[in-house]
């Protein structure tokens, strides 16, 4: 069964306690940029305290020695799973993963926020076809060791076909039917994302915001339990 993180993207340290209080049978907790920027390294200490499993998002990108040395103090923390770009080239994914320890690295290949006009611009090619770019990352991330990669919904199955079976395929994007998109362009059921070989779907919005978030994370769960 597929794993459900919650995207923990609230603004305090303060916000993301009273969240996860209301969340008792929540396992995994994913936290990025902001809320790690704002409260740091004792707030993934807190976490794990919780007995949560920490997902932790920074994407990092910069030169091998500092991507290992980020990853290594990961490690030092008991975190889980933490996202490391591909576009970093093999040099820096092979460091980072040497570094890695126990902690489950996953490559970040293309952001969901992106349509094939937007990354075409962001990478200064014309013509790009966005499968065919999570598939060449998605093999530089499993030649370099990795657990696997984050990708969207759309790009499951090339995924899996690159990383075969074993490989965690962790899918953003995800809404219920009735949820609105936000930001997010290629998106999924749980269900759907199941389906196609998910194994851990990160939710933010449909959970966080909802009156009742236990009731959400619950129904996102049978959800992706029933596929």
């Amino acid at each position: 069964m597929a794993e459900i993180i919650l995207a923990l993207d609230v603004d305090s340290a303060d916000a993301g306690r009273r969240l996860l209080d209301r969340l008792p049978s929540l396992r995994w907790v994913k936290v990025g940029s902001v809320l790690m920027t704002r409260e740091g390294a004792p707030f993934i200490t807190e976490l794990r305290t919780r007995g949560l499993q920490v997902f932790l998002d920074l994407k990092w990108h910069d030169i091998p020695s500092t991507v290992a040395g980020a990853v290594g103090a990961a490690a030092s923390l008991g975190v889980a799973m933490a996202t490391v770009h591909t576009l970093g080239g093999a040099a820096m994914l092979e460091a980072a993963q040497a570094a890695a320890g126990k902690v489950g690295l996953v490559g970040v290949t293309v952001l969901t926020s992106h349509d094939p006009g937007g990354y075409a611009a962001a990478i200064g090619r014309g013509g790009v076809d966005v499968e065919a770019e999570v598939s060449r990352l998605a093999g530089v991330a499993g030649a370099a060791g990795f657990r696997g990669v984050v990708c969207s919904p759309a790009e499951i199955s090339v995924v899996r076909s690159v990383l075969g079976p074993e490989a965690w395929v962790v899918v953003p994007g995800i809404r219920r039917v009735a949820d609105a998109a936000g930001d997010q362009v290629r998106i999924a059921t749980p269900r759907e994302a199941v389906a196609r070989g998910a194994t851990h779907l990160v939710v933010g919005r449909p959970i966080s915001k909802a009156a009742d978030p236990a009731a959400v994370l619950s129904e996102l769960a049978g959800e992706a339990g029933a596929a």
